[in-house]
């Protein structure tokens, strides 16, 4: 699971406008990182353009997923993540980007604003804080933890269960041998009676 790019684009007309943003080519080699952020970046304005005010989508492309959400301010908020990253937190993560960004620029302070001109450092700690949803999402920390927790007490049920088993097998067994004694004991006394002394 991990996020690619964050990027907020001002979306009232065409072509939409980046904003700013922030990735994480990482995991990309030195000569293709600039052809996999121009692809990002196009593919985000591309979808920007198709996503309108207070509409929340899902693009999957290739093994990528865009995130998109789209504000009545005119901008909307990209996040590219693959497509294993769980799209709720995506959204969330969306949702309070798009609200921090617009309480700090208005729509005054974007409207007429060129591609990259805005700074937003707040999008390279989130792309950082993020990369692990189950820490950043604490309903999906919790749901891990009861995961685990599930799993621990299948575990111990399960054990008992066998205990159980081995202390009926057991009980059987000392049935078993409790009723071979007796019978023992009466043949015993049976052989014995032949041969008393005096």
């Amino acid at each position: 699971m991990k996020i690619l790019y964050i990027g907020i684009l001002k979306n009232e007309e065409k072509p939409a406008i980046e904003l700013c943003a922030e990735r994480d080519l990482s995991s990309y080699s030195r000569f293709t990182r600039t052809s996999v952020g121009e692809f990002m970046s196009l593919f985000s304005k591309t979808v920007a353009e198709r996503t309108r005010a207070g509409q929340r989508q899902d693009v999957e492309e290739q093994s990528y997923t865009f995130h998109a959400y789209g504000r009545s301010e005119g901008v909307a908020g990209i996040i590219i993540s693959d497509q294993e990253y769980p799209a709720l937190v995506a959204h969330q993560l969306l949702s309070k980007i798009l609200d921090e960004f617009l309480s700090k620029y208005p729509r005054s302070a974007f409207a007429g604003s060129k591609a990259g001109e805005l700074v937003y450092p707040q999008l390279k700690e989130y792309i950082v804080k993020y990369q692990d949803p189950h820490q950043a999402d604490s309903i999906m920390k919790i749901q891990k933890e009861l995961d685990e927790t599930k799993i621990v007490l299948h575990k111990t049920i399960e054990s008992v269960l066998e205990r159980g088993e081995k202390i009926d097998s057991l009980v059987a067994k000392s049935d078993g041998l409790s009723a071979q004694s007796k019978m023992f004991y009466t043949q015993a006394k049976k052989q014995n009676s032949c041969c008393i002394l005096m």
